[in-house]
């Protein structure tokens, strides 16, 4: 089982034990990797054990992708008391609704990546002759994700207040007696740069493509997006340029995109999680369960539905292939009004296919797709030097999918037009919150539809909102004294 534990006792604990076995396959609650890596095999099995740990439904299994949705206004809930409501209504503070699993699962993959890594360097320091490059580069770049993820959580926006508090920079397994302070923003985006910078390097030998794992090209990807939320535009669009002109991914065709759902490791996709039957299938506390419609399947949750604002933008088009995954939701079981509001992303479309497995909720996890990176190159491009003609360029080659409606120009093309289209190729994959957010753009939540009375929260807020961030949970300020003066204002 994933531990839970808050991030002090995790890694303290994980650095004492004497156990071997740390990073397996499945990932454990025991911790010691010193000296458990001793060739590349023993590394690959590492980072397949990182990859596990990152299915948790705390992490990109479920908890996060719903975050960034829900909090954006793209989704809405139908009823109250069903289970995650706080992330619709921002019911947090730091001693319940704090969601520290975020915390803690996170800085679990911190942990095995800061292992890893020590393990590997102190092996090629003793003169190893095998090869361990390209899974360092991995490595270096899985914990760039973690930290990127983890500040987008507890610390403001870059471009809003880089000098807030971020999250502490755990760069290497620490000691019982540690007590970490948090790092600003600034200085959390800059240890995330350098180690995509690493990462890239030690993989630039082997270019292919890399079937669920981090990969060269993932981290480029990832690269465009870090450097977008700097507001580093030229650095973004070079990044994004090289793996959009590698042209090892190509973009679906319109009448391939739906099919796209029920594959695994389709033409578009750089970097996805593998659910496994075995292992990482949620099963009815699957995002699939969580999104579809309520009641479809026994235990079908369907709590979370797309909001009246994403229908409306989505229905510029009615003809956009993206209404493709969209079928009638619990209030259309209420009412008899057509109401496409249940998302089937995450159970291989509406004919509820999954993706070739055993069950149809192991379905993987499309964390950075190609269609993501044109429209990083498109926000880029229109804030850099290549201009509004090129950004043009790139945003069309993603607005095919709404072939009702006009391609953009260098003379129409706007930030808000980019992110209109970000809304409705990756709905229900974590990006909405944090795209209002960096623009500072207010977010509208759909709170009359549900008439659920909502009282941690207005009905629109932007970033100066205490609450877009979340709070540190009391368990964790207890168990490191070092921040308990560092606590987000307002909680």
């Amino acid at each position: 089982m994933k531990t839970t534990k808050i991030l002090f006792a995790v890694l303290t604990a994980l650095a004492i034990t004497s156990c071997d076995d740390f990073l397996d396959m499945q990932p454990t609650q025991s911790g010691n990797a010193e000296g458990s890596v001793k060739t590349v095999t023993d590394a690959e099995v590492a980072i397949n054990g990182m990859m596990s740990t990152m299915t948790s439904s705390a992490y990109y299994g479920r908890n996060f992708v719903l975050y960034g949705d829900t909090k954006g206004g793209d989704l809405t809930i139908y009823s109250a008391g069903r289970g995650l409501d706080a992330l619709y209504s921002f019911n947090h503070a730091p001693s319940y609704g704090s969601f520290s699993g975020f915390w803690s699962q996170i800085y679990y993959c911190i942990l095995q990546a800061n292992t890893l890594i020590k393990n590997i360097e102190t092996l090629q320091a003793e003169g190893t002759e095998e090869d361990f490059d390209y899974i360092l580069g991995q490595a270096y770049s899985l914990r760039a994700l973690y930290y990127f993820d983890l500040v987008r959580l507890y610390g403001l926006p870059y471009n809003y207040n880089k000098d807030a508090y971020g999250v502490p920079n755990v760069t290497e397994p620490i000691s019982a007696t540690s007590q970490l302070k948090r790092a600003t923003v600034a200085q959390n985006y800059d240890q995330i740069v350098s180690d995509l910078e690493k990462g890239a390097q030690l993989m630039s030998g082997d270019k292919s493509p890399k079937q669920g794992y981090m990969n060269y090209y993932a981290n480029l990807a990832l690269q465009a997006k870090v450097n977008l939320y700097m507001e580093n535009y030229e650095e973004a669009l070079t990044a994004a340029k090289e793996v959009i002109e590698s042209e090892k991914y190509s973009l679906y065709k319109n009448d391939d995109w739906a099919n796209s759902w029920s594959q695994q490791f389709g033409s578009e996709s750089i970097f996805e999680l593998g659910i496994t039957v075995e292992e990482s299938d949620l099963g009815s506390g699957s995002l699939g369960y969580y999104l579809m419609q309520y009641g479809q399947l026994k235990n079908a949750q369907g709590w979370f539905l797309a909001s009246d604002y994403f229908l409306d933008r989505l229905g510029q088009d009615p003809t956009d292939v993206r209404w493709a995954v969209m079928d009638n939701d619990e209030s259309w079981v209420d009412t008899g009004i057509e109401r496409k509001g249940a998302c089937y992303k995450y159970i291989g479309g509406t004919d509820l296919e999954g993706d070739g497995k055993a069950t149809i909720t192991a379905v993987n996890i499309k964390i950075i797709r190609l269609s993501e990176v044109y429209l990083i190159a498109a926000e880029a491009a229109l804030h850099s030097a290549a201009g509004a003609s090129v950004a043009a360029d790139y945003l069309n080659e993603i607005r095919k999918r709404s072939p009702g409606l006009e391609p953009a120009t260098a003379a129409t093309i706007t930030d808000d037009m980019i992110l209109d289209e970000r809304s409705k190729e990756l709905f229900a994959e974590g990006q909405r919150f944090f795209d209002m957010i960096r623009l500072n753009r207010t977010i509208e939540f759909n709170d009359d539809f549900q008439s659920v009375p909502v009282s941690d929260r207005p009905k629109t807020i932007d970033r100066t909102f205490y609450k877009i961030v979340l709070p540190i949970s009391q368990d964790e300020i207890n168990a490191n004294p070092a921040i308990a003066d560092q606590q987000n204002p307002g909680y």
